[in-house]
């Protein structure tokens, strides 16, 4: 009943830049409160890059900071991370994430919802 959807991935080259988009589609959406991107590197666990808040207040990984922004559309109810100075250590699958307060038609709950995963891979 809630999905996030990812797009933007895909192959660049040392220095080079990619977007990538997060969409939060469902009826039972009321409200997303802090959206974010995280990335897991093969064999590693799943690490922050970064996060926005609801009054786009923003906090980034040591790593990334100065090379990625992120910024949110209330509106359109997307999310966007904007990736420049790619280095191959930003190789990984980044998922978006979003906490969400949502009524069922039943009860009102707040969860914390994944996206699939979107595929960034660097090459020098």
């Amino acid at each position: 009943q809630v999905q996030l959807v990812e797009s933007g991935g895909g192959l660049v080259q040392v220095g080079g830049s990619l977007r990538l988009s997060c969409v939060v589609r469902g009826s039972i959406v009321r409200r997303i409160n802090t959206m974010g991107w995280y990335r897991q590197a093969p064999g590693k666990q799943r690490d922050l890059v970064a996060t926005i808040t609801s009054s786009t207040s923003t906090n980034y990984a040591d790593s990334v900071k100065g090379r990625f922004t992120i910024s949110r559309d209330n509106a359109k109810n997307t999310v966007d991370l904007q990736m420049a100075s790619l280095k191959p250590e930003d190789t990984g699958v980044y998922y978006c994430n979003a906490e969400i307060f949502y009524y069922t038609g039943s009860r009102y709950g707040t969860g914390d919802f994944w996206g699939q995963g979107t595929q960034v891979t660097v090459s020098s």
